[in-house]
């Protein structure tokens, strides 16, 4: 393991909708700055902590006792927004945070903005919001712009089970809902990469992004 360094490590944040591919470009950027000798650490939300992985389950619908049986219903969305939060928080407290403080850069796939985007679609903007006001706020974030017809052809191509997010008429409301927000964030550097490219270039331009911050 490298040496610690002094000062506070960079918080870098991938976002984009289902199928952007930010978790292909999180471990390419987390591998990279291991290489340049860089104590960079990739992690993702919902997170492998126990709120993220009730989180997981909850997106595949709960199993509700009815006269007739048994059936799958979705959980309210204030409900699932009050989870990704609470979620967020204690990631931030017992992983992001403490990293942060010993020199660690922290990549992270998905964030606050995707509550906006993804919770915000469902419940009141303002309620989410509100819920997120004490998350500590990125150093940079990188929105990978794909057409939410190519992302879904991405993600029938590469995945068996899907999660309540994962239709195309959701896709279009939730990468409308990013563009509208992104121009509004004020949350820290944001920058916007065609993520329709060929996977290398997407790389290199999320690369250029980072440099561009350290500078």
């Amino acid at each position: 393991m490298t040496k610690g360094k002094k000062g506070r490590g960079r918080f870098i944040v991938l976002e984009g909708i289902d199928g952007a591919g930010t978790t292909t470009q999180l471990a390419r950027i987390v591998d990279w700055l291991q290489d340049r000798g860089e104590l960079a650490h990739g992690t993702h939300e919902p997170s492998e902590g126990p709120i993220g992985a009730l989180i997981r389950q909850v997106l595949r619908g709960r199993l509700v006792a009815t006269p007739s049986g048994k059936k799958v219903e979705p959980v309210d969305p204030a409900a699932v927004a009050l989870l990704f939060a609470a979620d967020r928080l204690d990631h931030v407290h017992n992983e992001i945070a403490p990293l942060l403080d010993q020199g660690w850069h922290v990549i992270c796939d998905r964030y606050v903005v995707s509550s906006f985007a993804y919770q915000g679609l469902e419940t009141d903007l303002r309620f989410v919001r509100q819920i997120n006001e004490k998350a500590i706020t990125p150093d940079l974030t990188i929105f990978l712009k794909v057409r939410p017809e190519v992302a879904m052809a991405r993600i029938e191509a590469s995945r068996i089970g899907r999660e309540s997010f994962e239709k195309l008429n959701i896709q279009k409301k939730v990468a409308a809902a990013y563009e509208e927000l992104l121009a509004q964030y004020r949350g820290g550097r944001v920058v916007t990469i065609d993520g329709e490219q060929a996977v290398s270039s997407v790389t290199q331009a999320v690369r250029n992004a980072v440099e561009d911050l350290f500078r």
